[in-house]
């Protein structure tokens, strides 16, 4: 009882501390629930929505636990966020003192060895640099002089954003990196000290695909912790998918032909290994989308085994190397290193696959070839629940989550402590009813007649979102005649920019696809209408779950797409409502929500707001809150 009292009176301190300092129950019911699970060590699982404070709520009682925890993060985004918002309020308020460290993947940081080599090679006027375009060499040139500036050599530092190219040229991947140890500048080398903070820290910052690989490659990534925190934890079963597989696709090629160029002079090795690129994209072309038998075709087959034999030939001719110059001995290091890895996902792929999928995803112009585990549970259990405790969170957690996961029942607890905000009184959920069935072809001129009303009572303010491109740019260029608002749609503008231009002209609409289901926080006015075409169901073909949904047979409806179907249905609909002061209307365009059998199980995960399947009623409250 002491230490319920402890962690409430020092999370109500930290939070009276913040700009708009409010009590929020759901935040203290998860804190007091994250302290249980750390001292039980049992599994937490926490459906927590938007504007509850997640983050303070479990990074309070952890420190407060004096366990190691490491966050893990789904975006970029939130783990610059936790770095640069939330852990230094907390290092100001806790009243406590604790270090925290973010650690990401080798390419995040300026790699000095390569520096050391760049510089080297414009002094003597080398191929390397010489073959550059002058806009690469002058970003190059800046991320140089940055590097001897810079106290972390993070990419997410500058203050400049360089072209992938350029940042290319100074940094490594895991793949090409000797280690700290093996190499030069290991010293200095921004990615190992980054670790050696992340060894002594009390909270370390990760994203989950480095997390992912950590547990693929049996926890050796990270420092030793007692408490693991994967927020967005919706994500979980996908990104572990993709770090714990392997991906063969024509850019390994490329890239590998590039880092075997700056060490070996000899064309006709360059030549087979750059050629492997478009001859695996030739052989994947006519099964993009399409899971794999296994042997592979004939054609496919031939072309990894001919690929791994020009890798072999490229090996040898590394292995003949023998120099005394440092930046020699670590290209020549790096490329060994980059050969072995993508012959090693190669015999991988031409191996036995029992209990993997073998699919070939991208489209036809850029295909990949992906081998991933139909149950990613093993892998887990071996890699977390059976390690350490696990606090899974996120503003959307689907109903199957701990078991889709593979987390024991027995020793997991799942509770949902709602939102802050005042959902039935701001925000009304509509179904337009009346519509045509989505799968009848009056579906989207119908659709295109509700939109351009809603947004004419809106004033703009909308973001349509849609389950597919060609749905937007067809509601794109039928709405943009009959409104006077501009529209804006995801082909027109990068992401970050495409939202500022929408959040800065309160009369614009913007039209998107699934990138824009979450992730997207347009607090106020700006945003008051949502409308969503159709219940966002996973494709039927997509590979990877039709093989999942074999394995389960009748109950892969309700343990695959129901689930996932409810968490981007509800994933969307939070875009609405960011703030307490918020109000506006989410509009669902697919009369399934209203009568389909299921319904109640995806209603049952949006936020509480209130209901209506009249649009006079939708238009009058429209007017209402813009005008």
């Amino acid at each position: 009882m002491a230490d319920r009292e402890n962690l409430r009176s020092v999370l109500a301190k930290v939070v009276t501390a913040l700009p708009a300092a409010e009590e929020r129950l759901g935040q203290q019911q998860m804190a007091e629930a994250v302290a249980d699970s750390i001292k039980s060590g049992r599994h937490l699982v926490v459906q927590a929505g938007t504007g509850t404070g997640k983050t303070l709520a479990y990074l309070v009682p952890a420190l407060l636990a004096g366990k190691r925890v490491v966050v893990a993060t789904a975006t970029k985004a939130l783990q610059d966020q936790l770095a640069a918002k939330d852990l230094p309020f907390l290092e100001t308020h806790l009243g406590r003192p604790f270090d925290w460290a973010v650690l990401k993947g080798r390419s995040n940081y300026i790699c000095m060895q390569r520096v050391r080599e760049l510089q080297s090679s414009a002094a003597g006027g080398q191929l390397e640099i010489e073959e550059l375009a002058p806009t690469t060499k002058v970003e190059i040139n800046r991320l140089c002089e940055w590097s001897g500036t810079t106290k972390t050599g993070d990419q997410a530092d500058l203050t400049w954003s360089p072209a992938d190219r350029s940042w290319q040229a100074v940094s490594v991947s895991s793949d090409e990196c000797p280690g700290g140890t093996r190499c030069p500048m290991g010293s200095v080398c921004f990615a190992e000290l980054a670790r050696a903070r992340a060894g002594v820290a009390d909270v370390v910052v990760v994203n989950l695909h480095l997390y992912g690989l950590n547990v693929a490659g049996g926890n050796v990534l990270l420092p030793e912790h007692e408490v693991v925190v994967i927020d967005e934890a919706h994500q979980l079963e996908d990104i572990m998918s993709d770090t714990v597989g392997v991906q063969i696709g024509p850019a390994r090629f490329t890239n590998l032909a590039a880092v075997v160029r700056r060490v070996i002079d000899d064309p006709t090795i360059i030549a087979e290994l750059a050629d492997s690129a478009p001859a695996l994209r030739e052989a994947l072309r006519p099964y993009a989308g399409d899971r794999l038998s296994k042997p592979f075709p004939d054609h496919l087959q031939e072309v990894l085994v001919k690929a791994r034999g020009g890798i072999e030939k490229a090996q040898s001719a590394l292995r003949k190397i023998e120099t005394d110059v440092p930046e020699a001995q670590q290209r020549k290091i790096r490329a060994q290193q980059v050969a072995t890895r993508v012959q090693e996902h190669i015999d991988v792929a031409l191996g036995q696959h029992e209990g993997y999928v073998a699919f070939v995803s991208g489209s036809g112009d850029n295909p990949r070839l992906e081998i991933a585990p139909l149950d990613v549970g093993p892998v887990l259990s071996s890699g977390i629940w059976t390690q350490r405790t696990a606090i899974l969170t996120s503003a959307t957690v689907p109903s199957t989550l701990g078991h889709r996961v593979g987390i024991a029942d027995s020793t997991f607890t799942q509770i949902d402590v709602g939102s802050p905000f005042d959902y039935a009184s701001n925000a009304i959920l509509y179904c337009a009813m009346h519509l045509p069935d989505p799968r009848s072809p009056d579906f989207a001129a119908a659709t295109h007649d509700e939109l351009a009303a809603l947004i004419g009572a809106a004033g703009g303010r909308t973001l349509a979102l849609f389950t597919s491109w060609k749905a937007m740019d067809a509601a794109a260029a039928a709405v943009r005649q009959r409104v006077e608002v501009p529209i804006l749609t995801q082909r027109d503008l990068p992401k970050t920019a495409l939202v500022k231009a929408f959040t800065d002209d309160e009369s614009s609409c913007l039209f998107a696809t699934a990138g824009f289901f979450q992730g997207v926080d347009i607090p106020g006015r700006t945003l008051s209408l949502v409308t969503i075409d159709r219940i966002p169901f996973p494709r039927p073909d997509d590979p990877l779950l039709t093989a999942r949904r074999e394995l389960l047979g009748p109950a892969a409806f309700g343990e695959i797409d129901l689930p996932r179907a409810a968490m981007m249905l509800a994933q969307a609909t939070g875009r609405l409502i960011r703030s307490a002061t918020d109000r506006g209307v989410v509009a669902v365009f697919d009369r399934r929500l209203g009568t389909a059998n299921y319904r109640w199980q995806i209603i049952s995960g949006l936020p509480p707001m209130r209901r209506t399947k009249v649009r006079s009623e939708v238009e009058a409250f429209l007017r209402e809150i813009t005008t």
